[in-house]
């Protein structure tokens, strides 16, 4: 026979009754004064916090990571060191543009963000499925999104304003190219692969600096989903990806993935003929080969989906010494932007949530405000510098000094190349790929007014001739010359 604990409420006092509100006789009002049933109702009301304006659908996992290859000849990050070092982790996959009830399998990128609990602090690396995005610069961001999203009279997804932004904005046409191909619905999130996206700075005990790019390739092999059967799988369970990885992990089938990273030397970095710091673009593995760090595994399912996948906050400004930003336009932007979202829907203390918690100590001068669930610093001093033994700064760590120089002004990247990248990855795809690619592509653009659609075949022609004669005669258009 089970011992059920006694009910209560927050506060602990015991709950006489939890079936029938107090009332003024059996058929009389409810009377305020049964604080169980209004702390019950205020609570309920309470219980949905704001979702993710983007990445709101998603799923969450524990795992570790284990170095195979120690880094230390580029980067002085202790958890990288020593082959055979694990670090617990947290990771959450998402998609990008869906609300919080949307189908797990639409067309979309994937997010793959990672939080490393290290001795030195947490260290986030918030990327995608994908080696590259639509945008370069972030004062973009909050527009691409909106043309994701639902049109402000309809409320419904609109795709004038996806091609409309697009075709008014060439630096997306790789991205594009990469997210209506094959792998634009990843058959589970195990069978993806995951990209820091962004170039970031290592740097070695010495000082050294280095340039990098993480790519996580799945063990599980890539697979993806066609258009009809990611429709199919949407219909019948639209969160066929969550559960997938749920029940993997539950049954000891362990998702794993390999992390290699691409180093560039960072006097090479002003010099190479691609810009290093430009996420529309890649950087050739025939330049910079990939070098394996080690691999991640995902051996625990969250025990509690709030507490732990919902509430999770990843920041791309989250380092550790030995990793710092890079120069990237759009990375810089981020670094404000998470965790200034974070604060918004979890509020200022959102870091001390056990899920985003470092495992190391942490010790500031950072008290109260909304949801403080801690000592708050006790009646220890609250200031620095001070005379009482508080904690100190490390100059030790002080991240790595980089020049600056030129005019403040809005200028754009130096280069303007749109297109070379996203026709070489065109003419990798066999003629099959070819031909799904373009039908991904008709299916949105051939609802948008003609204008938009001349001025997107624009684009594909420049990237390859063959690219935009297909997508022009698939939407019944004629080339022009």
């Amino acid at each position: 026979m089970v011992d059920n604990k006694k009910l209560t409420t927050a506060t602990g006092t015991p709950v006489h009754d939890n079936q029938n509100s107090i009332t003024a006789g059996s058929r009389g009002p409810t009377l305020l004064q049964d604080i169980h049933l209004v702390e019950k109702l205020a609570h309920f009301n309470r219980e949905r916090i704001p979702e993710r304006v983007v990445h709101a659908k998603g799923s969450g996992a524990h795992g570790y990571f284990e170095v195979t290859n120690e880094m230390t000849k580029y980067t002085k990050a202790k958890f990288l060191s020593d082959r055979g070092l694990r670090t617990p982790l947290f990771i959450r996959f998402s998609t990008v543009a869906g609300e919080k009830g949307s189908a797990d399998t639409e067309r979309d990128p994937r997010g793959f963000a990672v939080k490393f609990y290290t001795e030195e602090g947490n260290y986030d690396l918030v990327g995608n499925n994908t080696p590259i995005f639509f945008i370069r610069d972030a004062i973009k961001f909050p527009d691409f999104i909106h043309t994701q999203k639902r049109n402000p009279a309809t409320n419904l997804k609109d795709p004038t304003a996806v091609w409309d932004f697009w075709s008014l904005s060439p630096e997306s046409l790789h991205q594009v190219t990469y997210l209506m191909g094959d792998r634009g619905i990843p058959a589970t999130w195990r069978n993806m692969n995951g990209y820091g996206s962004h170039t970031y700075k290592w740097v070695n005990a010495e000082g050294e600096v280095f340039f990098v790019k993480y790519h996580f390739k799945t063990d599980q092999g890539i697979k993806n989903m066609t258009s009809e059967e990611a429709a199919k799988i949407a219909g019948i369970d639209p969160d066929f990806h969550t559960r997938d990885l749920y029940a993997a992990i539950e049954d000891g089938n362990f998702p794993s993935w390999t992390l290699y990273v691409q180093i560039m030397p960072e006097a090479e970095a002003y010099t190479y003929h691609i810009d290093p710091f430009d996420v529309t673009k890649i950087w050739p593995h025939s330049d910079y080969p990939l070098i394996e760090v080690g691999k991640m595994v995902l051996n625990k399912n969250p025990e509690n989906y709030f507490a732990e996948v919902e509430q999770a906050a990843f920041s791309p400004g989250n380092f550790v010494p030995g990793i710092e930003a890079s120069p990237d336009k759009m990375l810089q932007g981020r670094l404000f932007a998470y965790a200034d979202a974070h604060r918004y829907r979890l509020t200022g203390n959102y870091e001390q949530l056990p899920i985003n918690r470092a495992k190391n100590e942490v010790n500031n001068y950072q008290r109260d405000g909304v949801m403080r669930f801690d000592g708050n610093g006790g009646g220890s001093v609250n200031y620095e510098p001070n005379s009482f033994g508080g904690p100190k700064e490390s100059p030790a760590d002080s991240p790595a000094p980089f020049e600056v120089s030129g005019v403040a002004a809005s200028v754009s990247y130096d280069a303007d190349d749109h297109y070379s990248q996203a026709g070489d990855l065109y003419r990798l795809m066999s003629e099959d790929e070819k031909e799904r690619l373009v039908q991904n592509i008709i299916g949105g653009l051939k609802q948008v007014p003609e204008e938009i659609q001349q001025r997107q075949i624009g684009h594909f022609l420049k990237a390859d001739r063959d690219y935009g004669e297909r997508v022009a005669k698939a939407l019944g258009l004629t080339v022009k010359a």
